[in-house]
């Protein structure tokens, strides 16, 4: 998620209010941030960089003269979102990967939505994206999208959006689970002082979200990976060490 800037300048503050006040829900951080030293901090986050590296925990860019592989962002800085406000979130979220799935169908079947004028049909039929030898095929409990990366976006307000739909090659995921781990190993007391959800179970989802595409009752997961110097690399070799599941190439399948 990051943050807009409107036209006048305004923004969505995460932590204080328009009066400068912290909100609510950073009001803990904000005593812990103002009783440790501010050397500690920075000298913390230089640790976590420095393990980053050593680890290799890194993305690629292309096209880039600096050099191809960045480190991953670490702010000490949490994003706190408060439960009641994720639920909010979490049904958005589920209702619309619902409607995406059902959209999908929709053009490979019955195309109900191209008829009625809703969308364009050239939007659609022309796309380069769109596969003339899915139509009228049926897949596994009708799931087109079984992973799903919706990128939000806060307005000015404090409203959320959807910025954009990532549904054929969603990624990040594993970053944001090094960042959490890294988060506990650096600020213990942080996490002993607040109730914070839990996201280490990640993978075990995944890898259920994975084996549920196939009709089998115990289908074998393996993850695709075009290869080392591929962008998301560490991520595929870090979510299949986490599945428990092979890491693969093309030429091994």
């Amino acid at each position: 998620m990051i943050k807009i800037t409107l036209p006048d300048g305004h923004y969505y503050d995460e932590m204080l209010t328009a009066q400068g006040e912290q909100r609510q829900h950073y009001n803990a951080w904000w005593q812990w941030f103002r009783n440790t030293d501010q050397f500690s901090i920075r000298q913390k986050k230089a640790q976590a960089e420095l393990l980053f590296h050593r680890i290799g925990i890194t993305f690629n860019v292309y096209g880039e003269d600096e050099g191809t592989e960045r480190l991953i962002p670490f702010d000490s800085v949490p994003r706190i979102i408060p439960a009641g406000e994720w639920q909010r979130i979490d049904r958005g979220i589920r209702q619309r990967v619902k409607a995406l799935n059902a959209f999908l169908y929709d053009i490979y079947h019955e195309q109900n939505i191209l008829r009625a004028g809703l969308i364009p049909a050239e939007q659609v039929l022309a796309n380069e994206q769109y596969q003339l030898a899915m139509q009228g095929l049926d897949l596994h409990r009708d799931i087109y999208s079984h992973i799903s990366g919706v990128d939000l976006v806060r307005d000015g307000d404090g409203t959320y959006y959807v910025l954009e739909d990532n549904l054929r090659t969603p990624s990040g995921v594993s970053y944001m689970l090094e960042d959490r781990k890294m988060m506990m190993r650096l600020f213990p007391e942080l996490f002993a002082a607040q109730r914070i959800a839990p996201i280490d179970h990640y993978p075990n989802l995944l890898l259920d979200t994975l084996k549920s595409a196939s009709p089998l009752d115990n289908p074998t997961a393996v993850l695709l990976t075009p290869g080392r110097f591929n962008s998301a690399y560490f991520e595929h070799a870090f979510l299949a060490q986490q599945m428990g599941v092979e890491l693969v190439e093309g030429q091994d399948l």
